[in-house]
C-alpha cells in the first residue's frame, strides 16, 4: 500500500483554501447595494420601534400604568423599555444558534417577522383604563418577545454584511448597518414629531400613539420581502457542524472575548440613550423646550449621524479601526462635559450644538462596531459571539440608561450625573480598544 505524500496533502489543502478565497471574492463582488439594503433593513424597524417607544414614554406611562406620580409613570415606561433589552442575552442564545447553524438568512427572516407582529400587537393593545393591570402585563410580554427577536437582528445583518463585503470595503459597508439603524431612529423621532404637529395632546393620548406602531408593522413586512432573495454567507455553508452548541462553545472558550466586547460597546450604548432617549424627556420637562422643538433637534442630528457614518467607515478602512476609535473615544472624554453643558443652556441653538457634538462622537462607535466585532470573533461562532457580547451590553447598559439617568439626577440633584457615568465607561473602554490588533490577530 502506497503511503500518501505529505507534500501532496499540503498542496491539496492550499488549493482548497485558494478555491474558498476565490468563491468568497466572487460572492463579495455580487454583494450589491440591494443586498446591503436587504440585510440592514431590519435594523430600521428595530431602532424605529425602540426610538418611538422612548419618545412616547411619557404618554405610554400614563396610558398603561396606574395614575399617580408623574416621575413614577415615566420610570415605569422606561423600565418596560429596559425589560426589552434585558432579555436580549437570551435572544442571543436562540438567534446565535440559528445564525451559526442554520444560517444568517433564516435568522434575519425570523427576527423581523416577530418584531413586526409585536409592533402590530402593541398598536392594538387595550389601555389600563380599559382592562386594568392586564394592559401593563401584555405590554411587558410583547416587549419581551420583541427583545428576544431583535437580539438576532444587529448580529446576523452585521455579520452577513461584513462576511460578504470585499476586504477594502468592510468598514464602509459595515457603517451602512448604522445608517439603517439611524434611519429607523429618524423615522422614530419624525413620526412622533409629525403627530405632535397634527394632533392635540388629548388626541395623541386617546389614539394617536397607536399610529407609529402600525407603521412599524409595515416596515417589517417590507424588510421580509427584501430578504427573500438574499444569498447565504459562504462561512455558513463551509462550517463543519460540531456536537457542541455554538453559544455553549462561545461561553466555554471565548468568554473573555465576550466580556471585552461588552466593555468596548458600553459608552456607545450609554451615550446614545442619554442624548436621544433620556434627553428627549429631560429637555421637555426640565429645560422647558417644546416637545416639537426637541424632536426636531433629534431628527436633524440623527440625519447628520447617518450621513457621517460612511465617512467614518471609509476613514477606518484607510487609517485602521483602532486609530479612528481611539481618536473618537479620547475626544469624547475631553469634550463630553462641555457639550453636555451646552445642552443645559437656555438658547435653543446652543442646545442643538451640544447634542450635535455628542451625536458625531457617538456615531463613530456605532459606525465601526459591527465591523470590529465581526473581525475579532472566531470563525464558526461569529453570530453567537457578536450577539452575546452586543446584547449583553444592551441589556445591562443600553436599555437601562434612561432609567438610571433619571434616577441619578433625582438622587444626586446633579444634572451632569448621566454624563459623568458615560465618561467613566469611555475611559474603561480605552483599554479594550488599545488591544484590538491583538484580538484580531488571534483569528487571522
Amino acid at each position: 500500500m502506497k503511503c500518501p505524500d505529505p507534500g501532496q496533502g499540503e498542496k491539496t489543502e492550499d488549493l482548497g483554501a485558494q478555491a474558498q478565497r476565490q468563491v468568497a471574492e466572487a460572492m463579495a463582488k455580487t454583494f450589491s447595494r440591494k443586498s446591503i439594503v436587504a440585510t440592514t433593513s431590519g435594523n430600521v424597524l428595530e431602532w424605529y420601534d425602540f426610538t418611538v417607544y422612548g419618545f412616547l414614554a411619557p404618554v405610554i406611562g400614563r396610558i398603561f400604568f396606574p395614575e399617580g406620580d408623574h416621575l413614577a409613570a415615566i420610570l415605569s415606561a422606561f423600565a418596560v423599555l429596559a425589560v426589552g433589552y434585558a432579555v436580549r442575552p437570551i435572544g442571543s442564545v436562540i438567534f446565535g444558534h440559528i445564525g451559526d447553524r442554520m444560517g444568517r438568512k433564516p435568522a434575519l427572516l425570523i427576527s423581523v417577522v416577530i418584531m413586526g407582529v409585536g409592533s402590530l400587537a402593541i398598536a392594538l393593545l387595550p389601555t389600563y383604563e380599559e382592562v386594568g393591570i392586564t394592559a401593563a402585563i401584555l405590554l411587558v410580554a410583547i416587549r419581551v418577545l420583541q427583545g428576544l427577536s431583535v437580539a438576532g437582528e444587529f448580529t446576523a445583518s452585521g455579520v452577513m454584511t461584513i462576511e460578504q463585503s470585499p476586504e477594502d470595503k468592510k468598514s464602509r459597508n459595515g457603517a451602512f448597518v448604522l445608517c439603517a439603524m439611524l434611519l429607523g431612529c429618524v423615522l422614530g423621532a419624525a413620526v412622533p414629531a409629525l403627530l405632535s404637529s397634527l394632533l392635540t395632546s388629548e388626541e395623541i393620548a386617546a389614539w394617536g400613539w397607536r399610529i407609529p406602531f402600525v407603521l412599524g408593522a409595515g416596515i417589517a413586512l417590507l424588510s421580509a420581502v427584501l430578504r427573500r432573495d438574499l444569498t447565504e454567507s459562504l462561512a455558513v455553508e463551509q462550517k463543519e457542524k460540531s456536537g457542541m452548541s455554538p453559544i455553549v462553545e462561545t461561553v466555554r472558550k471565548h468568554v473573555g472575548l465576550v466580556v471585552q466586547i461588552v466593555i468596548l460597546l458600553i459608552p456607545t450604548a450609554i451615550v446614545y440613550f442619554i442624548i436621544f432617549v433620556y434627553a428627549a424627556s429631560y429637555l421637555t420637562d426640565e429645560m422647558h423646550l417644546s416637545s416639537a422643538r426637541a424632536l426636531d433637534f433629534t431628527t436633524i442630528n440623527l440625519l447628520i449621524m447617518a450621513m457621517a457614518a460612511p465617512v467614518f467607515g471609509i476613514l477606518a478602512g484607510r487609517y485602521g479601526l483602532r486609530a479612528i476609535m481611539l481618536t473618537a473615544t479620547v475626544a469624547f472624554i475631553l469634550f463630553a462635559w462641555p457639550l453636555w453643558s451646552l445642552m443645559h443652556n437656555t438658547s435653543p441653538s446652543l442646545i442643538f450644538a451640544g447634542q450635535l457634538g455628542l451625536s458625531l462622537l457617538n456615531s463613530v462607535g456605532w459606525a465601526l462596531s459591527v465591523t470590529m466585532l465581526t473581525l475579532i470573533s472566531p470563525p464558526g461562532l461569529k453570530c453567537s459571539t457578536v450577539g452575546l457580547g452586543y446584547n449583553t451590553c444592551m441589556a445591562l447598559f443600553g436599555g437601562t440608561t434612561p432609567m438610571i439617568a433619571t434616577y441619578l439626577v433625582s438622587r444626586t440633584g446633579d444634572d451632569f450625573a448621566p454624563i459623568y457615568y458615560a465618561i467613566a465607561t469611555a475611559v474603561l473602554s480605552l483599554f479594550v480598544i488599545w488591544r484590538l490588533p491583538v484580538l484580531r490577530a488571534r483569528w487571522d
